[in-house]
């Protein structure tokens, strides 16, 4: 259903809160489709619990408990989320560019640092309403320069092998901890 619904229009808005506030989405998924309306836009609630499921849905808009946002994000105009770091990094990943609203722990400093990337804006959850979102959607989505920069970007994050080089450095930092503790026997060996 939500590829028939990808297929059938224009690249749409995703908003998620993904795992991390699943419990206590406020009023997110109901501003969302209301700023996702506002703009004329088509719209993805990925909701993660079907008690988050907003009473009405405005055409356009279609609502889902889960979908996998490695598929999800390269097909959409932008994402909307809380900004952890696992929806923030594939997002990167699918060079999509972002309104982030950080709520806790590493959000507010994955925003600032994806705004200074210039491949996100942020908005303060508190600040998350209906016509503050379509403004920043709007700067967001009609500034050319975020689309290049993010896709700029996703293309970079693509050609990581990002196992490859935690691999190297987990050996890195084994071999140099195996080599001082090494060290550490040889000189206690020696002390009278």
């Amino acid at each position: 259903m939500l590829a028939r619904f990808l297929d059938a229009g224009p690249p749409p808005i995703v908003f998620t809160l993904g795992t991390a506030l699943v419990t206590d989405p406020r009023t997110f998924y109901e501003t969302s489709a209301k700023a996702a309306r506002a703009l004329g836009r088509r719209a993805v609630l990925i909701l993660m619990n079907s008690r988050n499921r907003p009473p009405s849905l405005p055409e356009g808009v279609v609502a889902f408990d889960y979908a996998p946002f490695s598929e999800l994000f390269p097909r959409a105009a932008s994402v909307v989320h809380h900004g952890g770091i696992g929806t923030t990094g594939l997002a990167m990943r699918a060079g999509c560019p972002m309104l982030v609203m950080p709520c806790a722990w590493d959000q507010p400093d994955n925003a600032e640092r994806a705004a200074r990337l210039g491949i996100a804006r942020a908005i303060p959850r508190r600040r998350y309403t209906p016509a503050r979102v379509a403004t920043e959607l709007h700067r967001l989505l009609d500034d050319p320069a975020y689309a290049r920069r993010a896709s700029a970007v996703g293309a970079q994050v693509r050609q990581e092998d990002g196992v490859q080089v935690a691999c190297d450095a987990l050996t890195e930092l084994l071999q140099r901890v195996s080599a001082n503790v090494d060290f550490d026997r040889r000189t206690k060996m020696r002390s009278p």
